[in-house]
């Protein structure tokens, strides 16, 4: 497959655009078939993956444990032959343990930097909210700035650096809510369900015949891209046009989320960057160089759920943010 973005001889402006996109599309359908064959179903799960690979940002995901959370993680940095790390955390868990610390060398008589976890592509963060809200902070840093400080030193992370944190909705015993300081870092938050009951026995004769979550490798699935091709359709990603129409609709769908009565935390302006960032992206894996309505409404669920802050009113109504989201999407004028 050709995942080329730069063509050549030199294009008019408009085919560099549609040549660009055309290729992010081959990049998407090429990881998406790719990673279908370690994780069944869960097609928008991992479209809203490769969104937040397209932009730059992290993925919050929310999910019952055993519906393979991590395992989409690790396939989609085994098909982006990328590298891949697992942070489990637990309550008794250091800032150090997460980001490294300077040890003392007994034979250079030195001090030497012992790099944590962080310093990968893909960060798989297992269950955030148990560790203290001290560790959790080690992680804004590196991902507010794709580097980390330690002993005073900056320590430049990987360009391709993306954290995949996961929450488990159900069990809050022992846990700290992440705040919404650190909550605004993440880009999306994608909310994982059990598998449909055709793809659940898909996945079990899958298993029958030796699927092996731990043996990617040797369970059939091969890298289909590398990390240079991946930051070539990022940049082809910030090519796609916007309209002013486009700019506007994102501007007010954000901004009336701010005067809603049911809500006692509207959205931010990072949200309205986010929501641009993925329509763009949204756009381009389905093949156009252009954003529209339909782009941001794919995009605003996942990327406003976990930025609004509901009253408690509203939660004893039975209201979720999701609801909220989808009334505003309704009572916004949609653009020609």
């Amino acid at each position: 497959m050709n995942t080329e973005i730069n063509q050549t001889p030199q294009p008019e402006e408009d085919e560099i655009n549609t040549g660009a996109t055309s290729a992010v599309q081959q990049f998407a359908d090429a990881v998406r078939g790719e990673v279908a064959k370690a994780v069944v179903g869960q097609d928008e799960v991992i479209t809203h993956f490769l969104i937040a690979l397209l932009v730059g940002g992290h993925v919050l995901l929310e999910g019952v444990p055993g519906v393979a959370k991590t395992l989409t993680a690790k396939a989609l940095a085994h098909v982006n032959n990328a590298g891949f790390n697992r942070i489990q955390f637990t309550p008794d868990l250091m800032p150090s343990d997460v980001i490294g610390t300077h040890v003392f060398d007994v034979r250079t008589q030195e001090f030497t930097l012992r790099r944590g976890p962080v310093f990968t592509d893909f960060l798989l963060a297992d269950e955030i909210n148990r560790t203290p809200p001290k560790t959790q902070a080690a992680l804004l840093e590196a991902m507010q700035e794709r580097h980390v400080t330690i002993d005073g030193q900056r320590n430049d992370l990987s360009p391709l650096f993306t954290v995949f944190a996961t929450q488990n909705p159900i069990d809050y015993e022992g846990t700290y809510p992440l705040p919404e300081a650190q909550l605004d870092r993440f880009l999306i938050k994608v909310m994982m369900d059990y598998p449909e009951a055709a793809e659940e026995t898909e996945l079990l004769e899958r298993v029958h015949q030796g699927f092996d979550a731990h043996q990617l490798a040797m369970s059939g699935l091969k890298p289909v891209a590398t990390p240079e091709v991946l930051q070539q359709a990022r940049t082809a990603v910030r090519q796609v046009t916007v309209s002013k129409e486009m700019f506007g609709y994102i501007t007010e769908l954000v901004r009336r989320t701010r005067a809603l009565p049911t809500l006692t935390l509207g959205a931010s302006p990072r949200a309205s960057i986010a929501l641009l960032e993925c329509s763009k992206a949204h756009a381009a894996i389905n093949g156009r160089d252009y954003v529209l309505p339909e782009d941001v409404k794919t995009s605003a669920l996942p990327v406003l759920r976990h930025r609004l802050l509901l009253r408690a009113e509203a939660e004893m109504e039975g209201l979720s943010s999701d609801d909220v989201i989808r009334s505003t999407l309704d009572s916004v004028e949609v653009p020609r």
